[in-house]
């Protein structure tokens, strides 16, 4: 028995953990679960994932696991031998820049691009009216984030440090739909931010991210 994820193709969260399963050369069976049909709903699904939200796992012994920041995690460590996306925890220093870069990701960048994402592009495809003047104020204080992230990166290849680790990799799926809502600074490096695009541009043409991008499939 493999990893079986379930989730849908396109779900970024599907998507963050399908990308760290390939990074670690993890085979891995995909389910399709179609959110616009609510199969995520289902008494079934919610038994394994009482939010009723996408991804979950289950790995080869029968556990059962869901948020997909704590699936890439709980993966890395398991299988840490093969790649490493996380430090050690007994080195104090570069773990602590692990926690402090991916904790970067979760507040000062997943909300806002998220929430653009959300206002501009999602809305719309779940039959709302899309909110503009939301997502671009919300891409206006993503953009004054990046600032420190430029800061960072002058200082370092990737956000904890010289090795690419899971606080990059968690970026990727959001990032990648900012170009759909014409947010262009992670490609272009525009207004003295030359070091996020360069780290943008290196995470993004990892095999395992291009082989991934469109979606899972199964």
């Amino acid at each position: 028995m493999v990893v079986q994820l379930y989730g849908f193709p396109q779900s970024t969260c599907t998507l963050r953990v399908a990308t760290t399963l390939k990074e670690l050369d993890v085979p891995f069976e995909f389910h399709s679960v179609d959110i616009f049909k609510g199969e995520q709903k289902k008494a079934s699904y919610t038994a394994k994932q009482p939010f009723g939200q996408v991804p979950y796992i289950v790995d080869e012994d029968g556990f059962t696991l869901f948020e997909s920041r704590a699936i890439c995690r709980y993966l890395a460590l398991k299988y840490e031998k093969q790649r490493k996306l996380v430090p050690s925890p007994f080195d104090h220093q570069a773990y602590a820049l692990f926690e402090q870069g991916a904790s970067i990701e979760v507040t000062n960048f997943d909300p806002f691009a998220s929430g653009a994402v959300f206002e501009i592009m999602f809305k719309p495809a779940f039959g709302l009216e899309a909110d503009h003047e939301a997502g671009k104020a919300l891409l206006a204080t993503l953009e004054k984030k990046l600032e420190a992230y430029e800061v960072i990166l002058s200082k370092h290849k990737y956000l904890a440090g010289d090795d690419f680790s899971l606080a990059d990799l968690f970026h990727l799926p959001y990032g990648a739909l900012l170009a759909k809502v014409d947010y262009q600074t992670l490609e272009t490096g525009v207004n003295g931010k030359p070091n996020v695009a360069r780290w943008w541009k290196d995470i993004t043409s990892r095999p395992t991210w291009q082989s991934l991008k469109d979606g899972v499939k199964a």
